[in-house]
This record gives C-alpha cells, structure tokens and sequence, in this order.
C-alpha cells in the first residue's frame, strides 16, 4: 500500500475527529476510493468509455470526448515542443472556452503546472501572477494581447501563445462574432512575438513520443488564487489527487447523476467552484458543461432553457440575476435534477425566493447551499439531497471532515457553539506557494492525524453534524466591543418588502472604533426617497439590535461585484474610507 492508500485508510479508520453527520448523508457513502492518476488521465478515462457522447457545448457547437482528447494529445506535444518541462508553470488567463480545456488538461499531462488567472485582470496584477508563479509561458486570448506584452520583460515568461474564440466558433455564429465582438478586438501586429494558437498546434506535428510525464497523485498540479485567511493575494498549489477527489465526492453527494447529463458552466475556469465543480467533476465523470465564456442575465436565460440543463452551480448573484430575467418567466425547469449555491453566503430570503421559482417553473428541486474555500479547492460540505435546515450550508462531504474550535486555537467547542470552521479531508491544498510561515499558521496537524484548513470563517455545528456559516472572522465589524455579523444583518434587510439586494460594511468611528452602513439596492418601482429610507430603518430597529443598527442606509442602482460575481464589500469600504480622507 503507497503512502497516499496508507493515509485515507488511516482517516477512514483510526482518526478521532468526532462524525455526527454519518448517518445524516442522505444515502451518500461516508467513504470513496479515489483515482491514482493525474487530472488528464481521469479525463482521458472517460473518454476512453465515452468517445461519441458529447464533453461540452461551447457556443451552440459540441464537442465529442474523442475530439477532447485528440485535441488534449495535440496541445501536449505542442507544449513538449516549445520546451515545458515536468514543474514548469503556465498560466492560462482564458475564460470558459475550449482552448482553455485543451491547453490546461495538456499541461497536465506534461507535467506542468496550471497557474490559473482572470482574464480580466488589469497589467500589474497579471504581472504579480506571473512572477508568483514563476511562469515560463502564458497562454490568453487575442484581446488580451496588450495586458501581457506591456508587462512580458518584467517576467520570466518566454513564450506567449494567443488562441481566439472564432476559431471554435461554429460557422454562422462565426460570422456574427466578426461583426460584433471581433471588431472590438485590437488587431496584434503581424511581427508581434507571440505564437498564433494554429501555429502552435502545428509544432506538435514534430514530437512523437516522451510528452506524457510520470506522476504521483499528490503532485502539485493547479495554481488557484484567493485572499486565504489574511486577505492578502495568494497562490493556492493543488494536486491531482485534490481535483480528482472532489470529482468524485461531486458525483457521490449527487446519485442522481448520470453520464450525460448536462451542467451549466457560467463559474469561471480560474476559480475553484467553476474549474472544480462546473468543469472537472463533470469531465472526470462523463457528464457534458454547457461553457459559458461570458456571463450575462441574458445569455444565461436563455442557455438554461434552450440546453434543457440538469445541474447549475453559482454564487448568490448568479441567481439574483435570474430571478429577474423576464425571458424566465414562461421557463420550463423540469430537467433540472441540482442547483447549488457557493461562493458567497445564500441568504434565507433569496432561498425562499429562489425555491419558490424554481416551484413555479415546474423544477423538482430545490436550491442546495454548500460551502468550501479554494485552500480545499472549492465545495466540501453541502445540503444533502433528502433534508434541509434553514440557515445550514449542509453537511460534509465523503472523507472529509469538519470541526469549530475556539478561533486560532485547537480546542474543540460543544455541539451550537459559534467558533472558526475547521476542514480536513482529501482536497485540502499543499500549500500558499512561496508563503511558508502563512501555510504553517493555515494548515496545521492535530493530534488526530488529521491536516486541518483554519478557514478564518465563524460558524458553529449542530448535533446532527448539519453545519451553520456565521459570517468570516476578518469581515466581522466589532462596535462598542460587540461583534457584528454582516451576513446576519443582510439577511435581515434582505427580507424586507421594498429591498432587493444589500450589503453592510463597517465604517471607522472615533467613539465606537466602528459603526454600521447599510448599502441598498430597491426593488424595481421602489423610490430611493427619504420616506423609503426612514421606512426601512424603522423595520430594522424592530428587527436588529440597537448596538448593530445601521447609522445610515446609502441606495445604490447597483453594487459593485468581485471578478467573480460576489458582491465587492471591500470596495465599498475603500470608498468610505476615501470619503473619510477628504472630510478629515
């Protein structure tokens, strides 16, 4: 037995953690065999059982698993041609599109590294990614071009290949995309030094052999970014073992899964929840992603119906988005067999409403809320398929496990009693690449055997195992000495008849160290008057507890999202602060 066989064995069998949740799974096995192999071997598996059913959708044109993995082949040799070599990071910053797979399975398969990153990202953070990861090749799209010539001889990277999204268009579509989107593109000058996605294709047409590499399960593989406990940008190593795994509890935690079936993939290639969840899960297993390489309301509306989708995965303003989609209102949702919820805490409000949609467009399910960080990848709890408590993220996943200690500490707090949300199981990170002293304060080993993720989320657990998010330790806002939950307060204003959407940030004070701001958007015919306002906090002195009421309610058309659709609570802090500053 290797050492990987010979430590899920060990967690299976003779750890201590305390498992109330067995026996509250719903039918899911508390335990799983996981695949040895890489990333790319358990996608090529799948292939190799199901050549003629379609991988993914992109764009109205379907790919076959046959064509996914000639193409990952041909990508492999193009990347052993170019000189990637067993450890050398890529950076892919692609949306959802099919060079994306091609390129990040076959960098897989050569032994490189995956450094994952938002296309969108402006030229100092693309920088800042690139010599993070040490990256000796950056792959993007043709309208990204100038972000990565304008910051290249700040960096390490020597090759950059530029694919664009026309050339896997089908061809009537093709036709329409030169007309809109393509004109928008800047044209990349004929001696620019890159190398054309065609050309580079062509290069795998001169190696023949040696570009699959040999590796161990546990090997790093994906380079992931996020905040981590200290909300300071990161890189997050992964390895195959953790993608695989989650592909595997993904599947288990969902037997109504079939080979086949269709998944919505709006959540982005370069966050876990989309790469993880909406992409590999599926790929792994031979279920079909439906790509979606730009988010829209109206886009997605009209894929959900027109694709007859069976499983959607999304972060809460996903589904905000959709509620208000007037293409939605005559919907037919009755193949959707799962819709999940991450990313962002779901409010019981938008649950209800959400649920109450899905109800009134003939779907046969409800809303189900998980949780996850990208230290484990993304998912690793989730509401199991035959019970829900209000307020619960669910319970975990197979062989992994959760505990609440009292916060930065190891000791472990009776069954309701709020602390930090600990998580340890087989999709656990290796480490924040080049932040040893940060992984060490992360991830630590107790005497249960067991490396346990600190997430810096507070949560508490019930006795059945079902557990409960409170709210993230570095978002709380502490007033007079009382701490106060954000998340709570949203749900709250939330609820209220006239508010769609809010958000609560502390603002500094001298007297209280902090106070609360509330940031509203109305519902649609909802006047951003002075009685509205005065009408809704009057609802919250009946509802919220006088340390915790907003000292003002700001209304907002909009509010500002993370590259990931979150709402950016961070960015309406710094614009207070701003105000602050120029007051002072």
């Amino acid at each position: 037995m290797d050492d990987n066989k010979k430590q899920y064995a060990f967690m299976k069998g003779n750890n201590t953690a305390k498992t109330p949740w067995y026996g509250h799974m719903g039918g899911v096995p508390e335990h799983l065999e996981y695949s040895q192999g890489t990333l790319c071997d358990a996608v090529l598996e799948a292939a190799a059982k199901y050549p003629n059913n379609i991988a993914f959708d992109f764009m109205g044109k379907p790919t076959t698993y046959k064509r996914l993995a000639e193409e990952i082949h041909n990508c492999a040799k193009a990347l052993k041609t170019i000189g990637i070599r067993k450890g050398d990071r890529v950076t892919i910053a692609m949306p959802n599109c099919p060079q994306a797979l091609f390129v990040f399975y076959a960098v897989n398969m050569v032994g490189g590294i995956a450094n994952m990153i938002h296309p969108l990202s402006a030229e100092k953070e693309i920088e800042f990614y690139l010599n993070e990861s040490k990256s000796v090749t950056a792959i993007t799209l043709d309208q990204f071009y100038n972000k990565f010539e304008a910051i290249r001889k700040n960096t390490s990277v020597v090759n950059i290949v530029i694919a664009s999204i026309r050339d896997e268009l089908a061809q009537p579509i093709k036709a329409g995309y030169m007309l809109t989107e393509g004109r928008k593109i800047q044209k990349i000058p004929a001696d620019a030094p890159v190398i054309r996605w065609n050309e580079f294709m062509q290069m795998g047409k001169h190696c023949f052999w040696n570009y699959r590499v040999e590796q161990d399960c546990e090997e790093g593989a994906v380079i992931l970014y996020s905040g981590g406990t200290t909300g300071t940008t990161k890189g997050i190593m992964l390895s195959n073992l953790n993608f695989n795994a989650l592909a595997a509890q993904v599947v288990a935690a969902n037997p109504m899964f079939k080979p086949g079936d269709k998944m919505l993939a709006a959540m982005p290639i370069f966050h876990g929840f989309g790469l993880g969840v909406s992409i590999h899960s599926m790929l792994a297993n031979g279920g079909r992603c439906v790509l979606v390489p730009r988010f829209t309301p109206k886009s997605l509306g009209k894929i959900i119906t027109k694709q007859s989708i069976n499983f959607m995965a999304g972060v809460p303003t996903l589904y905000e988005a959709l509620l208000r989609l007037p293409s939605m209102e005559k919907a037919d949702l009755g193949n959707l067999k799962g819709v999940f919820s991450g990313g962002d805490s779901l409010s019981i409000e938008l649950k209800k409403k959400l649920d109450q949609f899905l109800i009134d467009h003939n779907a046969k399910v409800q809303v189900r809320e998980g949780f996850g960080t990208t230290e484990c990848v993304t998912a690793s709890c989730l509401t199991p398929p035959h019970m829900y408590k209000e307020g619960s993220i669910g319970v975990p996943f197979p062989d992994t496990y959760y505990k609440i200690v009292e916060p930065g500490t190891e000791n472990e707090l009776p069954y309701g009693e709020e602390g930090e949300i600990l998580l340890a199981g087989p999709t656990v990170m290796k480490e924040y690449i080049g932040h040893p002293e940060e992984t060490a304060q992360t991830l630590r080993t107790h005497a249960d055997g067991l490396a346990w993720v600190y997430t810096g989320d507070l949560g508490s657990m019930d006795n059945e195992g079902f557990i409960y998010f409170k709210g993230r330790m570095k978002r709380m806002i502490v007033s007079s000495g009382y701490n106060i939950y954000p998340g709570q307060l949203e749900n709250i204003l939330d609820a209220h008849e006239m508010v769609h959407m809010s958000c609560i940030i502390g603002v500094p004070d001298p007297y209280k160290m902090q106070k609360v701001k509330a940031f509203v958007m109305l519902k649609e015919g909802v006047p951003a008057t002075e009685e509205t306002k005065q009408n809704i906090l009057a609802y919250c002195r009946k509802n919220i507890a006088k340390y915790a009421m907003p000292y003002d309610i700001e209304f907002r058309e909009t509010l500002p999202k993370t590259l990931v659709g979150k709402v950016a609570y961070r960015v309406l802090e710094e614009e207070e602060a701003a105000k602050q500053s120029a007051n002072a």
